[in-house]
C-alpha cells in the first residue's frame, strides 16, 4: 500500500497485517539482481519466506536481514537445503533498483543460492504486492518507519504466517515452516521420504540454551530398546514352542 501520511497506531499496523492470512499472493512481476523479470508464481511448489527492506535504511533493516539470515542458515540445517525459498523486496521505488539490491546482498554477504533480491520497476506494482502482504510503512525523518516481519506462504502462495520482529524467537519462524514443509499432500511423497520426514519432525527440537534446533535421537533409543525387547520375546517364543514339539 502506498506510504501513511502519518505513523498508524500499533493495532492498525498489526491489523493490516493480519488481515491478509489466508489469502493467495497473485502473481505479480518484479525484478532480479540482474534486472531479469522474476514472477511470485515461479516460486509456487515450496514454502516461501518473504522479507521487505529498503536500502537505505541504517538500523532495522540491517539487524533483521543479518537476524534472518541466520535463521534461515539454521533452518536449512534442520529442515532441509532446498525446503524453501527466500525473497527480500526491496520497497523504496525508484532507489531500490536490480544494482542496489545486489550491493545489498553482499553487503550482507547473503550466499543462499535460494535466497532472492527483488525490486519493482514501477511505484503501482510495488504498492500493490505491499497491500498483498498487509506491509505497512510511513515516511519519516530519516527515511520511513515500517513494519518489521516475515511473511511466509505455503507452496501455493497463500499467505500462512506473519513474524514479527528485527530478532524473533527462532520457533516462531522454524515451526510453522516445519508444518509446511512436513505436511505434505502423501501422494506427493513416497513413503520412504513420508517416514523420514515424520522422523525428522519428531527428532527436531529447539536448544533454547543454545538458540538452535538439534536432532534428538532419543527417539532412536526407544525404538531401537523397543525392537530388541521385541526381538527377545519372540526369540523366546520360538524356543519355547521348538521344545515342545520336540516333546511332543
Amino acid at each position: 500500500m502506498p506510504a501513511w501520511a502519518d505513523r498508524p497506531d500499533r493495532e492498525t499496523v498489526l491489523a493490516t497485517s493480519q488481515s491478509v492470512i489466508g489469502k493467495r499472493l497473485e502473481s505479480i512481476s518484479l525484478l532480479d539482481r540482474d534486472a531479469k523479470p522474476v514472477t511470485l508464481e515461479s516460486f509456487r511448489g515450496k514454502p516461501l519466506l518473504i522479507s521487505v527492506v529498503y536500502t537505505a535504511c541504517a538500523h532495522s533493516c540491517s539487524i533483521s536481514t543479518r537476524y534472518l539470515d541466520m535463521a534461515v542458515q539454521r533452518a536449512r540445517s534442520a529442515i532441509g537445503k532446498e525446503a524453501f525459498n527466500v525473497v527480500t523486496i526491496g520497497f523504496d521505488v525508484p532507489v531500490d533498483r536490480p544494482e542496489t539490491m545486489r550491493e545489498y546482498a553482499a553487503r550482507y554477504s547473503v550466499s543462499d543460492p535460494d535466497w532472492y533480491f527483488l525490486s519493482a520497476a514501477e511505484h503501482e506494482t510495488m504498492d500493490r504486492l505491499l497491500e498483498k502482504l498487509g506491509f505497512t510503512y510511513w515516511e519519516a525523518a530519516q527515511g520511513f518507519d515500517h513494519v518489521v516481519q516475515v511473511t511466509m506462504l505455503d507452496g501455493d502462495l497463500g499467505i500462512y504466517r506473519q513474524v514479527y520482529g528485527e530478532n524473533f524467537d527462532l520457533p516462531q519462524l522454524m515451526e510453522p515452516l516445519k508444518d509446511l514443509v512436513w505436511d505434505r499432500p502423501p501422494s506427493e511423497q513416497g513413503i520412504l521420504q513420508r517416514l523420514l520426514n515424520r522422523v525428522r519432525l519428531l527428532c527436531t527440537v529447539y536448544d533454547a540454551s543454545g538458540d538452535r534446533y538439534v536432532f534428538d535421537y532419543s527417539l532412536f533409543v526407544g525404538i531401537l530398546i523397543g525392537a530388541l525387547t521385541i526381538g527377545m520375546a519372540l526369540t523366546w517364543l520360538w524356543r519355547e514352542a521348538a521344545r515342545t514339539r520336540v516333546g511332543i
